[in-house]
């Protein structure tokens, strides 16, 4: 999962939360930058403050905001409620960390530190807390909800359930007792064949869709699996770009394969070595 953090100058909060990030959690790439970053070098004291846990961020100069890294970021974690404001004014959807954290520029070492751990308490509980797990049959209707959400032709209950009942591996994101996404895969022999992959709404950018992907490749590899293939609508550029961002290539096209609207599918697939 590709994840970027925003601030204003980019020289404090957001390179620490990079480099901790970077540091202490499994595939998670981080990177950051600034609303107003003009190449400055990264902060001293948060330098030490970071050092004093073990990690050097010495070699970060500011960067500032760029579609690139827009188009690069599967998540985007603003520093307050006014960068993720700004962001949301150009269309692009974010989340503050926590309830926001509070800029240590110009205090002294100490203030650096309480929030290089503010940061820390509030990183591992957004990024550690989403876990991916088998359905139940108690998911169903919840899974069946989500489908008439995203898609014009949603599966029923009872072709979901039918579907689990006959091999078809169901996996959710849940978080605090809440369904927050989905992914469906059909395994034949050393084959794999995703049915469908959803995230509710409100969760959206928020790196669900990425910690499901990533789950199918354990998932692939527990079960030496050649490739993952799907579908998906030509015109869906926003998931195109996720596969993409995840090795999937695109490999045909399955004519006027969507209904409400027609449209066709382009088949990509991830293939494993």
């Amino acid at each position: 999962m590709n994840i970027l953090f925003v601030c204003t100058g980019n020289t404090c909060r957001s390179p620490m939360a990079e480099g901790y990030a970077n540091t202490h959690f499994k595939n998670i790439t981080a990177k950051s930058c600034g609303l107003y970053a003009d190449g400055s070098p990264v902060s001293e004291n948060s330098k030490i403050a970071m050092s004093q846990i073990g990690i050097d961020i010495s070699a970060h100069t500011s960067t500032p905001l760029t579609k690139e890294l827009l188009s690069w970021a599967d998540s985007i974690i603003c520093m307050s409620s006014s960068h993720k404001n700004a962001l949301e004014s150009i269309g692009v959807k974010s989340q503050v960390l926590g309830d926001g954290i509070c800029d240590p520029y110009g205090g002294d070492l100490n203030t650096y530190i309480t929030c290089r751990d503010q940061i820390i308490t509030e990183l591992d509980k957004l990024l550690s807390s989403v876990e991916i797990v088998p359905i139940q049959y108690d998911h169903i209707k919840e899974i069946a909800k989500l489908e008439k959400i995203c898609f014009s032709t949603p599966w029923s209950e009872n072709a979901i359930k039918d579907a689990f009942e006959t091999g078809t591996k169901f996996f959710i994101a849940t978080k605090d007792n809440k369904v927050l996404g989905y992914v469906g895969i059909s395994a034949i022999i050393d084959e794999g064949y995703i049915t469908n992959i959803a995230v509710f709404p409100d969760y959206r950018k928020q790196g669900v869709g990425s910690a499901l992907l990533n789950h199918l490749f354990d998932f692939a590899k527990d079960n030496a699996l050649y490739f993952i293939s799907l579908e998906v609508r030509e015109s869906n550029f926003t998931a195109i770009s996720l596969y993409e961002k995840y090795g999937f290539k695109t490999e045909g096209k399955r004519k006027n394969f969507y209904t409400n609207p027609t449209e066709d599918a382009l088949i990509m697939t991830k293939r494993f070595d």
